[in-house]
């Protein structure tokens, strides 16, 4: 699994899993690239098969049960869905 870096301010383990032609995904990751935060985002669409089907069984075990995007972790907390309120608030 390849995650994609991106730099800014450390405000701890962020991870956007997203679809590459999400609509809410992008909005998502502007967002975070807005409040210039540093976090690591994956495309799960554009992984291989096999490893598409792993990283989604571990999204819907570990996170997001209903298996929806984007689907954002921050320190632990999970965010489903563009809940810019909530991002915002869990980022301070």
């Amino acid at each position: 699994m390849d995650l994609i870096h991106v730099d800014g301010k450390k405000k701890g383990q962020i991870l956007l899993y997203a679809l590459s032609t999400c609509g809410w995904c992008a909005k998502t990751k502007d967002l975070l690239n807005t409040l210039g935060v540093e976090y690591d985002y994956l495309f799960v669409d554009q992984l291989p098969k096999d490893e598409m089907e792993k990283v989604y069984t571990e999204i819907i075990h570990r996170y997001n049960p209903m298996g929806s995007f984007p689907t954002l972790v921050i320190n632990g907390k999970t965010i489903v869905g563009y809940q810019e309120d909530e991002i915002r608030e869990a980022l301070v």
